[in-house]
């Protein structure tokens, strides 16, 4: 097969052009501005169950943290993503 020139980007069927690309453009948009409080609410959810579980007090700020590194992880591998499409 040829290369048209249309803009399709490699192995997603969606050009990079209208209104589906917008949207697209939009939903990577919204994953990166929600990852991280999405992270820490579910750290701190996770850790305070634990805390109760174990008796503990400290759990849940480690939850938190923890929640936390797994949000900016989820930002930085969705913005890679983002500029290696050239966006």
């Amino acid at each position: 097969m040829t290369d048209d020139g249309r803009g399709k980007e490699k192995g997603t069927g969606v050009s990079g052009k209208g209104a589906l690309g917008d949207l697209v453009k939009a939903e990577s948009m919204i994953q990166l501005a929600i990852a991280l409080p999405a992270g820490c609410v579910i750290g701190w959810l996770i850790g305070s169950w634990l805390d109760k579980h174990f008796h503990q007090g400290w759990i849940s700020i480690a939850g938190i943290i923890l929640g936390a590194v797994a949000g900016f992880m989820q930002i930085f591998v969705t913005a890679s993503r983002y500029l290696k499409r050239g966006h």
